[in-house]
């Protein structure tokens, strides 16, 4: 169905598929970026290496993160597939994948919501004319709980093991990479595990100890880089806020604040995730950066954490900024470069239109005009016809 995140796309063929599929995941995540902003806000003030640490309301980050935010995604999955209902069923099935994983399951929201409301709307459909008169609420209330509920166990069943045996695969590929010398190609694996938030397994379960060891032999390790190089998601970012959505551009310099300087690199992930493609952009930019930091010779000697530009500086050696910096900008310019030729540099208004303004205004506004000159044309026709009448 179209939402105002969601245009209407004409057509059967795979484009149009692409495009409505886009749409959909669009209309999951948009409605909510005010909610991911909140988050990254609290996260990047109130975290123990935050600007202003604070125990008691760092106690915020885990549960929004984790719960609120899947959840959120979930619900609004399901509204789009049957309305209300299909949002309640969604957010219960959405729990199930919440319960099942240990990383922040925003893909598992994203399929668990419409799929829940999907299930409830051909319950709904089989029972629709076999009620009878007095029993609509229980059935319907019975309905939904007995799907949601069920839904709910899938998810805490299926998911767990589906994501443990990924992010183990993905800690073991990146193992291999590093320790064959193929720094570059770890991007192509690091920056989709990051979007699917299994960002913190890689790192810290397989870069960091790496890192710690080659720091101490040599005083420094590009290992520490790999994943917590801010460039790839500030050019994204920066590419959405020149050519993305119009919806978003107003958004977008926090969300630019919030993962740069505060080193929050999860408020980027929904914006690839709106835009699957945009993956290639940080790939892109994230290889050229490790590229960058291999021939510059740079490295850090400790982690940094969060994984901000004020953080990258407080772990830098002395006389090796240089290569830091060059590394950031160059990953920032080519993730930039990337991302705005696949989001067509403005050019592209047509669906981008669509999703910005609420209710499908550039098609209302379009067709007003054409509504007030056919109205004109009849008016028109009619006074021609009256003076017509007259003389015969």
């Amino acid at each position: 169905m179209a939402t105002p995140y969601t245009p209407t796309v004409q057509g059967t063929g795979m484009r149009a598929t692409i495009q409505r599929f886009g749409g959909h995941l669009a209309g999951m995540i948009m409605p909510n970026i005010g909610a991911f902003i909140a988050w990254g806000l609290i996260t990047a003030l109130f975290i123990p290496t935050g600007w202003v640490p604070n125990a008691t309301l760092a106690e915020l980050v885990g549960p929004i993160i984790t719960v609120l935010l899947p959840v959120l995604i979930g619900y609004t999955g399901g509204r789009m597939v049957h309305g209300q209902r299909g949002a309640v069923v969604g957010a219960v099935a959405t729990m199930g994948v919440v319960v099942g994983a240990d990383v922040p399951m925003f893909l598992g929201a994203m399929i668990m919501g419409p799929l829940g409301a999907f299930v409830i709307k051909q319950v709904d459909r089989m029972f629709a004319d076999r009620i009878k008169a007095g029993f609509e609420m229980l059935v319907d209330n019975f309905s939904a709980g007995i799907v949601g509920g069920v839904m709910a166990i899938l998810g805490v069943l299926a998911i767990g093991p589906v994501v443990r045996t990924i992010t183990e695969a993905a800690g073991d590929v990146v193992e291999w990479l590093v320790h064959h010398d193929l720094l570059p190609l770890a991007s192509v694996l690091i920056e989709p595990a990051k979007v699917l938030f299994l960002n913190n397994a890689i790192n810290h379960g397989v870069l960091t100890p790496l890192g710690v060891a080659e720091s101490a032999g040599v005083g420094k390790s590009i290992l520490f880089m790999l994943e917590s190089n801010p460039g790839p998601g500030l050019g994204l970012l920066l590419a959405y806020m020149l050519f993305g959505p119009r919806a978003l551009r107003a958004s977008t310099p926090a969300a630019i604040v919030i993962q740069f300087f505060g080193g929050i690199h999860e408020i980027y992930f929904p914006y690839v995730l709106m835009k699957p493609r945009l993956i290639l952009a940080t790939i892109a930019g994230g290889a050229a950066g490790i590229l960058t930091f291999l021939v510059t010779g740079a490295g850090l000697i400790a982690s940094p954490s969060p994984g901000s530009i004020f953080a990258y500086f407080a772990v830098t050696p002395k006389g090796g900024y240089f290569g830091v910096i060059a590394g950031i900008v160059v990953a920032a310019a080519v993730s930039f470069a990337v991302a705005s030729a696949l989001l067509g540099f403005g050019r592209k208004n047509g669906d981008e239109q669509a999703e910005a303004e609420p209710g499908g205004r550039p098609e209302d506004e379009s067709a007003t005009p054409a509504t007030e000159t056919g109205a004109q044309t009849e008016a028109a026709a009619g006074s021609e016809s009256v003076p017509a009448t007259k003389e015969s």
